[in-house]
């Protein structure tokens, strides 16, 4: 009989919660992990919530689904949130009784070297090149690319989800590394109605951006590209400020001449599902991700994707979306015209996409090769 396993994890927010797609791969794997005999701890960061003020140190259980629930001192500032709350996580971890601590995100990495004291075995989980956004700069950028060269140095295993950033880690620093991409659970549709109530949208009256506000996910370019489509379709942006109250404010100041552009602010629960469920079109215009959640969640609802040709999209789409070239406004634009025009390739894009993407990625095949990567010695 296999030995279960103790368990913690840090580098996220804080769960349940999400408030982003390391948010999500975290719950998703520690309670599946749980429901399969392991103990889990997650360490959560307490302060501002994506969702609003409202939600900032909303989490008072200290248990969910099976999960233990810690929360760690956070320096509530830009640029210090994740550095203080993985210090504090990470001696709470090197101190406490797990056989293996999970660490997610750059950033957090840079803190190995307290586990490495306690000789603890780390796992890293690579969600993206954290030192190239938009929102960082300065000290933060080389505080993550210093943490991206410790999980380097000292991670016992490195868990990237997709082959681009599995490339750079090979070509960069000659480092092996396991490729698990993300999964999703295929979803119930459900019909408009609060979208209804709140936002006067019906189903497949409005194109569709969900995922974080922030400036790498491209959604300057798709509200330039957006107002000059000829069409009676509302454009609705789904998402919070993650670290970037000043890019929300462009963007609403971007919108502003154009009645047609909503925003919805921070969306979870049955507003989210119906926002899924009832979109004419998702599109994604980023200029960087990880491996984006939100496009698979899309998909798994059975929407037609637009989205732009970086490798990290277009690994997970194969050919079941339409792509434009990355930065374009005017192929944007274009592709936005051309789908709003042939009602036809949208519904041919939309069947199937949800079997597609259900199949091709699943949560408790991830867990498993998650785990089975946890028992391996290291090289």
């Amino acid at each position: 009989m296999e030995k279960n396993l103790k368990i913690a994890m840090f580098g996220h927010k804080r769960i349940p919660s999400r408030e982003g797609g390391v948010e999500i791969v975290v719950e998703e794997l520690s309670t599946r992990m749980v429901a399969l005999g392991n103990h889990v701890t997650c360490y959560n960061r307490k302060g501002h919530h994506i969702a609003g003020t409202n939600f900032d140190n909303s989490t008072k259980s200290n248990l969910y689904k099976g999960v233990r629930l810690k929360s760690v001192c956070t320096i509530n500032k830009k640029g210090l949130a994740a550095m203080s709350s993985s210090f504090f996580a990470s001696i709470k971890a090197a101190l406490g009784p797990y056989d293996v601590v999970h660490v997610h995100a750059e950033g957090p990495c840079a803190m190995l070297w307290i586990l490495k004291l306690r000789n603890k075995k780390c796992i890293v989980t690579i969600h993206g090149l954290d030192w190239a956004r938009s929102k960082w700069g300065g000290f933060a950028t080389k505080y993550i690319k210093f943490g991206e060269k410790c999980a380097v140095k000292y991670a016992d295993s490195i868990i990237v989800l997709s082959k681009n950033v599995q490339n750079y880690f090979k070509d960069t620093y000659n480092r092996e590394t396991v490729f698990i991409p993300n999964g999703v659970t295929k979803p119930i549709l459900v019909k408009a109605n609060e979208i209804t109530k709140k936002f006067e949208l019906k189903k497949d009256s409005y194109y569709l951006f969900l995922a974080r506000i922030v400036p790498e996910k491209g959604i300057h370019y798709l509200i330039e590209a957006f107002k000059k489509v000829k069409t009676d379709k509302k454009l609705v942006i789904a998402g919070g400020s993650s670290d970037t109250d000043n890019y929300l404010n462009n963007l609403y100041t971007l919108a502003s001449d154009d009645d047609r552009i909503i925003f919805t602010g921070f969306v979870q629960g049955k507003i989210l599902e119906e926002l899924y469920s009832n979109a004419y079109v998702y599109v994604l215009p980023s200029d960087l991700e990880g491996m984006p959640l939100s496009l698979l969640e899309a998909l798994s609802y059975g929407n037609c994707v637009l989205g732009s040709d970086i490798n990290e999209i277009t690994e997970v789409v194969e050919n079941k979306a339409i792509l434009f070239k990355q930065s374009n406004v005017t192929d944007l634009q274009n592709k936005l015209q051309y789908l709003e025009d042939n009602k036809d390739v949208v519904t041919q894009y939309k069947e199937g996409a949800s079997d597609f993407i259900c199949t091709k990625y699943n949560w408790d095949d991830v867990t498993e090769k998650t785990l089975k990567t946890y028992k391996e010695e290291k090289e």
